[in-house]
C-alpha cells in the first residue's frame, strides 16, 4: 500500500514537472515554447485538419462585408474564421461574425419555405419555386392595381404607392443602388428605405 502511494505521488510529481512550465523554464527551456505545453496539449490536433473542403463566404450580419473562410467536413461546416486575404477585415471578425458557425448549425434555423394561408393556424412547407412565382405574381398584381401614370392635374408620375421596400443591414451600396434602379425605376416604387446606418 505504501509503495503504491509513493508511486502515485512520484507520478504526480513527475507529471507536475512535465506539465508545469516553471520547472521547464528553470531548466533552461524557452518561455515561448513551454508556457502552454502539457501531456494533453501535445496530443491535441486542430479541428481544421479534419476539414475536407474550405470555401469562402461573406459574413451575413452587416453591410461591412467581411470575408470568411468556411471549413467543412462531409458537407457540414465545422469552423468559420476571417479570411486574411480580404481587404475589408484582413482575417479578423467581430463577435457577430465569429458566431456565424452557431447560426449555420442552429437547430432553430429555418431552411425551408414556410407559408401560412390567410386565417390559417398552421405553417405549410412549400417549394422555393412556388414561393418565388407567388411573390412575382402578387408584386405584379399590386403594382398593376395601384400604378398611376399621371396625377389629376396631368403631370406624369409613373409611380405606385401600393408597394414599398425596406432593405436590411447586410446590403452594401452596390446592392442598394440596384434595388433603387429596379424598384424605383422599374416598378415605380416611391417608398424605398434601408435600415442600415453604417
Amino acid at each position: 500500500m505504501a509503495k503504491r502511494i509513493r508511486k502515485g505521488i512520484g507520478a504526480r510529481v513527475a507529471g507536475f514537472l512535465h506539465d508545469w512550465s516553471i520547472p521547464r523554464q528553470i531548466a533552461g527551456e524557452s518561455v515561448m515554447s513551454t508556457a502552454a505545453r502539457s501531456r494533453t496539449s501535445e496530443t491535441l490536433r486542430p479541428r481544421l485538419e479534419e476539414a475536407d473542403r474550405v470555401g469562402t463566404g461573406i459574413c451575413p450580419f452587416c453591410a461591412v462585408g467581411c470575408g470568411q473562410l468556411i471549413y467543412a467536413k462531409q458537407g457540414r461546416p465545422i469552423h468559420v474564421e476571417g479570411d486574411p486575404r480580404s481587404p475589408v477585415n484582413q482575417g479578423t471578425l467581430c463577435p457577430k461574425g465569429a458566431g456565424t458557425l452557431g447560426m449555420l448549425l442552429s437547430p432553430e434555423r429555418v431552411s425551408t419555405v414556410l407559408y401560412r394561408a390567410p386565417r390559417a393556424t398552421e405553417w405549410e412547407v412549400k417549394p422555393l419555386d412556388w414561393a418565388m412565382e407567388r411573390i412575382a405574381q402578387r408584386t405584379k398584381r399590386a403594382r398593376d392595381e395601384t400604378f398611376a401614370e399621371t396625377l389629376p392635374d396631368g403631370r406624369r408620375v409613373n409611380h405606385t404607392l401600393g408597394l414599398g421596400s425596406l432593405g436590411g443591414a447586410t446590403m452594401d451600396n452596390e446592392e442598394n443602388y440596384l434595388i433603387k434602379k429596379l424598384f424605383g425605376g422599374g416598378l415605380g416604387m416611391l417608398n424605398i428605405e434601408n435600415q442600415a446606418r453604417i
